[in-house]
């Protein structure tokens, strides 16, 4: 492993820290429609997708922004009747009522067909826009915005050769990772305006939350939650609190809110999930902007991090990772100090590490208010110098060992998992 610089860490969160509008998963097939209409210069008559089992999982049951309807499905329809693919994982973000209602129509007249294919990459999409006799077809890998190919009937127009990054893309033994103490070394002593930048996130979930706390969106996780503190059934602390702002941004997003979230490694969830928590913490102690902010860049970047040997698409819950992330920041804007934030790290493995996905639904924003309470109780827990020890589990003295472990287990120890998973998803 080589010494990190700032400019690589810069890089990462630009990279990895990005506005997403609606669950990444249909949204990466919304872009790839979209992408296929433009090249195919003509109105598709009929748009085919083709994904594997992991987009499938997570694209069954979560709301498409805009139109109050759910799955991958709709998600093709609408990238390509009103999809911008220069947005990437906005490319939602210009529809108009008449595009909802002309991808609805599209899909009575049953023009949209979804398939599973067996495919070796979790995060796998390929759509083929097809008119009389001509077809533009665009796959997507490894990243949900990541097009690698791009064929207009049978000549092959682009193909990107090199899918590698500095990011979350893999599994991979041989990828130059960085470490948790690299990064909190980055997170404290970087100038604050090389990293104020990342305050736009913060703000861009913030305004997601109180959208989500006004109006009723899912399971109303979060908005119950503060009516609850408003009437005194909970109490107002601050992880109850961290909760219920958290929450209710996920409330809104995974019920198809037309507001844009700041994502984490491909996930507006998991950007919402390593965000929020710090936010709510930070209101609660009065810390000002810089604390934020390093609180949020040392969140953002160990989440990527565990990410990294995790990849993007597992049977492990993302807010397991996110959670970890805000965790850490929270231990930071608590007056924790690098040993504190690796004991947060290991009582986090030690806690929510079974968690699994089931798929992006609204449900999930009952499994994100669990990894806010369990990051802060291991955060409040790290600052007393308590750490879950290498006799318990998965755990190991080394924290870097600690990571690979719990990403063992997504990686490898939970296929057979990821497989039933799908299985009863498909079959009920």
């Amino acid at each position: 492993m080589t010494t990190k610089t700032k400019e690589y860490f810069i890089k990462l969160l630009k990279n990895e820290v990005v506005p997403a509008l609606g669950c990444t998963e249909p949204i990466a097939v919304a872009l790839a429609a979209s992408k296929a209409a433009e090249v195919l210069k003509k109105d598709p008559e009929y748009i085919e997708v083709y994904v594997s089992g992991n987009i499938l999982k997570n694209g069954m049951g979560v709301g498409i922004p805009g139109t109050g309807m759910v799955g991958l499905h709709i998600a093709a329809a609408l990238g390509a009747i009103g999809g911008n693919p220069n947005a990437e994982l906005e490319v939602l973000k210009d529809i108009t009522k008449d595009d909802i209602a002309k991808s609805k129509t599209f899909l009575s007249e049953k023009r949209v067909t979804v398939k599973a294919k067996d495919v070796k990459e979790k995060l796998y999409v390929e759509a083929i826009a097809i008119n009389g006799d001509s077809k533009a077809t665009v796959i997507i890998k490894e990243k949900h915005s990541n097009i690698v190919s791009i064929q207009l009937n049978d000549e092959l127009l682009y193909k990107k050769e090199d899918n590698s990054s500095l990011s979350t893309s893999s599994e991979e033994d041989n990828c130059d990772h960085t470490t948790v103490e690299e990064i909190y070394n980055f997170a404290l002593k970087s100038d604050f305006k090389d990293i104020e930048f990342i305050l736009k996130g913060a703000k861009m979930n913030k305004a997601v939350s109180k959208e989500g706390l006004k109006n009723s969106y899912g399971l109303k996780v979060g908005k119950t939650l503060m009516n609850k503190i408003d009437k005194g059934l909970l109490s107002d602390d601050m992880q109850n609190y961290a909760m219920a702002v958290t929450a209710a941004a996920s409330d809104a997003r995974m019920a198809g809110c037309m507001l844009p979230v700041m994502s984490n490694s491909g996930s507006g969830n998991q950007g919402i999930t390593v965000m929020m928590p710090v936010v709510g913490v930070a209101e609660k102690l009065n810390a000002d902007d810089e604390h934020l902010a390093r609180a949020l860049v040392l969140a953002n970047l160990i989440a990527i991090h565990i990410k990294s040997y995790l990849g993007r698409l597992s049977a492990l819950c993302g807010c397991v990772v996110a959670a970890s992330g805000a965790s850490c920041g929270i231990t930071y804007l608590l007056g924790g100090n690098l040993n504190n934030v690796i004991y947060s790290i290991k009582n986090m493995s030690g806690n929510i590490a079974g968690m699994i996905c089931d798929g992006a639904k609204t449900g999930c924003a009952l499994k994100v208010s669990t990894g806010v309470s369990a990051a802060i109780q291991s955060s409040l827990l790290a600052i007393e110098n308590i750490e879950i020890s290498s006799n318990d589990g998965i755990i190991d003295d080394d924290v870097e060992k600690t990571i690979k472990n719990l990403a063992t287990i997504g990686t490898k120890g939970m296929c057979e998992t990821d497989k039933l998973i799908l299985d009863i998803m498909t079959c009920k």
